[in-house]
């Protein structure tokens, strides 16, 4: 074993055991482990150490899969909604305006950071930081099992504009043009069959992740060889690909990897450098006005007919400051538009305000609850089609979660109780899917407190919680008992851990569906197949 190379990659190696002690450090304290990571970057970086080129590179596939992985998740039409291209440049042009002109007025200030700035400077300082964090918002909403939810599809939406705004200006920034044969691009139209069929033949475990892997770097590769940004590429590809059962279960295989190569992308972040009192202090008030921002989505969401609810749960996954901001800076100090010292700043920010959105989406509907009355005040008489209260009708019973476990539950139940069953599935695609199988479905969130609200828990029997996400059926099942609900609550989970927190939330069944898939298999052999044993 050569003991050099070891000494020289040292700084490459340690960082996996400062990521696992901060991240560590982070769970205890109830706080998400991407809070750790970003503090052991800040504190490898305080030591000395430096960047390596492995954790650079590791970063840097990170963040393409997760592009990639979001393109094969996303639906073209979710950005031609108005809620999504309009409230993203609206945003936009208002965050650049309002905070450069902060940024200019400064200038006058006598502060050292801020001496001297341009307007041009103060634009381009303030355009960074318009930006909200597609990475922070994919792993929040993907933790919380909301990536196919309203709130959630909006969120994404806005952030794909966003990233097409800065991969924009980077290509222009640059002074570079697609190559002339970069229109060859367009013949992966017609491979789409081709390349679906491949994933189809991958089937699954290590060949399907192999095979996500190659299409997600390749075709970074692909894009970059003909002058596309190569993260652009890789989201471009996805989308071509998306739309499928095999695109989805791709996804699905390229989660765990994607997880821990963005472990390095968030380290990576606290290697800008060490920042000065002077610099902690903008990076707090600038963490302050990206409340406004926040706030400002808040407005333009419910101006665009959605739900104050909604509207409060997409704002607050869009509230950071985002890694393209200081991709964004890297390229103006690169040019001298920028100083150094402001890209410490930016990702000094970016970090306090990863920390803040951590804390209040983990807290996203305890919040919503609090404020409700306030921000009620806000939402439109008119609503989206899709973000209006659900009427449950006549149904006596109602399934949440309309996945494999809950549709097995509804099938089973339909003899019994025919009209009178109802289920119901946040996610449209899933509802449309079952109404076709003739299923009584309808689109509903368990999580919603406005559907509570409009239930009549009088004519409910029975409710079913297929919800794999623990937090969600405690919330729920807390919703359920603040209606005065009388009925029975009964829940499906996948851990044993999980089934008395339920108990107590007031769940009368919790059913392990893997102890119970177990128990049903013995049986159904015992009954078909007459074994005599010696």
């Amino acid at each position: 074993m050569d003991l050099n190379l070891i000494s020289t990659h040292f700084s490459d190696v340690s960082w996996i055991f400062f990521a696992l002690a901060f991240g560590l450090a982070a769970a205890y304290v109830s706080l998400p482990p991407m809070v750790g990571y970003l503090a052991a970057g800040f504190a490898l970086s305080a030591l000395g150490m430096q960047s390596g080129d492995t954790l650079q590179a590791v970063a840097d596939i990170g963040v393409t899969i997760l592009l990639f992985s979001i393109g094969l998740k996303l639906n073209l039409k979710d950005l031609f909604r108005a809620e999504v291209w309009a409230v993203s440049v609206i945003h936009m042009l208002i965050t650049v305006m309002v905070f450069g002109l902060i940024v200019f007025v400064l200038s006058f200030s006598g502060l050292q950071a801020f001496m001297g700035l341009t307007v041009a400077e103060s634009a381009l300082i303030a355009f960074s930081l318009s930006f909200s964090s597609t990475v922070f918002a994919v792993k929040v909403l993907d933790e919380k099992s909301e990536m196919a939810s309203l709130h959630g599809k909006v969120a994404i939406g806005i952030l794909i504009m966003q990233d097409l705004f800065a991969v924009i200006f980077l290509t222009a920034a640059s002074g570079k043009v697609p190559y002339t044969w970069a229109i060859l691009l367009f013949l992966l139209i017609p491979l789409r069959p081709l390349l679906l069929k491949l994933i189809k033949r991958a089937g699954r475990g290590e060949l399907l992740i192999l095979t996500g892997m190659s299409l997600a770097l390749g075709g970074a590769q692909l894009f970059e060889l003909v002058g596309v940004k190569a993260d652009l590429g890789a989201l471009l590809l996805g989308v071509l690909l998306a739309g499928n059962a095999s695109s989805e279960k791709l996804a699905k295989s390229l989660l765990s990897f994607k997880e821990i190569f963005l472990v390095a992308f968030f380290l990576s972040i606290g290697f800008n450098g060490v920042p000065s009192i002077p610099a902690i202090s903008i990076a707090l008030a600038l963490s302050v006005l990206m409340l406004g921002k926040s706030f400002l989505f808040f407005i333009l969401l419910t101006i665009f007919k959605l739900r104050s609810r909604t509207s409060f749960l997409t704002s607050l996954s869009l509230s950071n400051f985002s890694e393209f901001g200081l991709i964004v800076g890297a390229i103006g100090v690169s040019t001298g538009w920028m100083s150094s010292e402001w890209l410490v700043i930016i990702a000094l920010a970016l970090s306090i305000t990863f920390t803040m959105s951590s804390l209040a989406n983990n807290k996203a509907y305890d919040l919503y609850a609090k404020l409700e009355n306030k921000l009620f005040k806000f939402e439109r008489i008119e609503r989206l089609a899709d973000d209006k209260p659900i009427d449950i009708g006549n149904a006596q019973v109602l399934i949440f979660g309309m996945g494999r476990v809950g549709t097995g539950v509804y099938d089973t139940l339909l003899e019994q109780y025919g009209d009178d069953l109802l289920g119901i599935d946040y996610d449209q695609k899933v509802i449309n899917k079952h109404i076709k199988n003739g299923r009584n479905v309808i689109v509903g969130d368990a999580t919603d407190y406005d559907f509570w609200e409009r239930l009549k828990p009088d004519s409910i029997k029975l409710i079913l919680l297929d919800m794999p996400n623990i937090k969600e059926a405690l919330i729920a099942s807390d919703m359920i008992k603040q209606t005065r609900y009388q009925g029975i609550i009964a829940a499906a989970v996948k851990h044993n851990d999980f089934i008395q927190p339920l108990k107590e939330a007031g769940v009368n069944c919790v059913f392990n569906i893997y102890a119970e898939a177990g128990s049903g298999f013995a049986n159904h052999v015992c009954e078909d197949v007459n074994v005599i044993l010696d």
